[in-house]
């Protein structure tokens, strides 16, 4: 039986998997910092020449979990964005999906946050996905029929970003109150509605 020519590709792309798989569970018991290349490529049972082929470093493995965590983001939000639906309703559904990412990516989130402000990668890396939600926020509300007069809406769609990283980061790290997952989603509602809407 001859194998088929899909195989090598299927086998790259599980040892990229593995990888990538190796730092999330790492990251459940440790910090990024105290990470080293040795402890992924161990966890993930690849040598240090398939890391390599990979990735250039830990940063670049961090990098791709969290552009991962970030587009599946812009999914939750896009029924705000797109204006599919009552605006309110829209955005706790919204925030309450970003709940959901944040929790089930909480490892990989932290690192991120925690890690951003150190090191340049990480930090050109953040600020550019914090700046695609902005970006977003910013398209929306200029949108909208009732335009804020008078106020930069590119300051507010940033604060309104960064209010909600912080947030998220204080639930993904069981700090009270936001670690009630309803507190968590009612305050941000309240936020970005009482900003844009009230």
């Amino acid at each position: 039986m001859t194998p088929r020519r899909d195989e090598p590709q299927q086998e790259a792309a599980g040892l990229r998997e593995r990888i990538l798989d190796a730092l999330r569970e790492l990251l459940r018991e440790r910090t990024f910092e105290t990470l080293s290349v040795a402890d992924i490529i161990t966890a993930a049972g690849v040598s240090r020449a398939s890391f390599y082929f990979y990735f250039a470093g830990k940063q670049a493995v961090l990098a791709e979990l969290v552009r991962r965590a970030v587009s599946a983001g812009h999914e939750a939000a896009q029924p705000w964005v797109e204006r599919t639906s009552d605006p309110r309703e829209a955005l706790r559904a919204g925030v309450d999906a970003g709940a959901d990412l944040w929790l089930s990516n909480a490892p990989v989130l932290r690192a991120i946050v925690e890690s951003w402000a150190a090191d340049p990668q990480l930090r050109e890396l953040w600020l550019t996905q914090m700046a695609t939600f902005t970006e977003a926020a910013v398209t929306r509300i200029e949108a909208d029929p009732a335009r804020l007069d008078g106020v930069d809406v590119h300051a507010l769609a940033a604060s309104l970003t960064w209010a909600g990283e912080r947030l998220y980061y204080l639930a993904a790290c069981g700090v009270p109150p936001f670690d009630d997952r309803t507190v968590l989603v009612d305050t941000l509602t309240h936020l970005w509605v009482s900003a844009l809407y009230d």
